[in-house]
């Protein structure tokens, strides 16, 4: 890190889909690429551990009792990351011995809310290897609804950076305003936005969220088609029939302060997209809006934010 500087790496890659284990190892070799070309901060796409539940609009997700939608939960369930017994300490070490900020989708299956349920989690690994925030998404979207919890406030927090305050949300949870403001009161100037893929997600809202927040805005997305439905998996060839060869195409990008681009969306193609980012630009952009700053009416608008974890029961002895 020099000064005002700061590169970041975004990785634009495909889940073996469906395999925590094999996933992991992907997110593993990208973490020495990057730091190898000099990043100081790793972005993946969301839930890339073990996969985004691309198959419930294929395949009738919706049906109520449906041995098939069981089938394939109670595989996302197995394969989902459990922090407390480990599973994320290999890119934990990793990054203190690379000496790298790690944002990573996932999706989590935690103990304290009874060990069944799943959550599209945002984890945040510092530079040290230390697990420094766990975001569950306060609204699964749509027909992620039927396999994913909503989450709570818990993990809206901001981290220091050198000159940088970070901050990141999960996919469409970056449209709703307060959840963005609740960002920007903590003086976010480097916003990730991780998504599972597609253009369509980012090229709009990415500059827009750079232009509203005076930020530097990273959005980075996965892919997946057709060719990641392994034979292993349930009905695999039903699944394949009904998938589109391509199902997302990535959009990888990163706005400038001022909402240009510094990195146009990246479409159709896996690898790992560097940029050095300049906080200068962020002061300069402020000078004229400060969301939570100057432009802001603290008397007449306030935000209330409940960062309690929840889980639902309370035990007094």
């Amino acid at each position: 890190m020099s000064g005002d500087l700061l590169t970041v790496a975004l990785a634009q890659y495909a889940p073996v889909w469906l395999n925590r284990d094999a996933t992991l190892q992907r997110v593993l070799g990208a973490m020495e690429e990057a730091a190898e070309a000099g990043a100081e901060l790793i972005a993946f796409g969301e839930a890339l551990v073990p996969g985004y539940p691309f198959w419930v609009e294929l395949t009738e997700g919706a049906r109520f009792e449906s041995p098939l939608q069981k089938q394939w939960f109670a595989l996302y369930s197995e394969q989902a990351v459990q922090l407390e017994r480990g599973d994320l300490d290999p890119v934990c070490k990793l990054a203190s011995r690379l000496k790298l900020w790690v944002v990573l989708g996932t999706i989590e299956r935690p103990r304290e809310r009874g060990g069944h349920s799943l959550y599209c989690s945002l984890v945040v690994i510092d530079d040290q290897g230390a697990i420094r925030n766990v975001h569950r998404k306060l609204m699964p979207t749509y027909e992620e609804r039927l396999v994913w919890s909503p989450g709570d406030g818990h993990g809206l927090r901001s981290f220091r950076i050198g000159e940088f305050t970070l901050g990141a949300l999960n996919c469409w949870e970056n449209w709703m305003p307060l959840a963005r403001s609740a960002l920007y009161a903590q003086g976010v100037d480097l916003h990730v936005a991780i998504w599972p893929g597609n253009l369509r997600n980012t090229v709009d809202i990415t500059r827009m969220i750079a232009r509203e927040g005076r930020s530097y805005v990273l959005s980075v997305s996965g892919l997946m088609g057709r060719a990641q439905i392994t034979d292993d998996l349930p009905e695999a060839e039903r699944l394949r029939a009904a998938m589109p060869e391509v199902a997302a195409d990535g959009g990888s990008c990163i706005a400038e302060p001022d909402g240009e681009w510094l990195l146009a969306p990246e479409v159709g193609s896996e690898g790992l997209y560097l940029a050095t980012l300049d906080a200068a630009k962020i002061r300069e952009a402020r000078q004229n809006f400060d969301p939570f700053g100057h432009y802001s009416r603290p008397d007449v608008l306030e935000l209330q934010v409940n960062r309690q974890r929840q889980c639902g029961w309370k035990v007094i002895d």
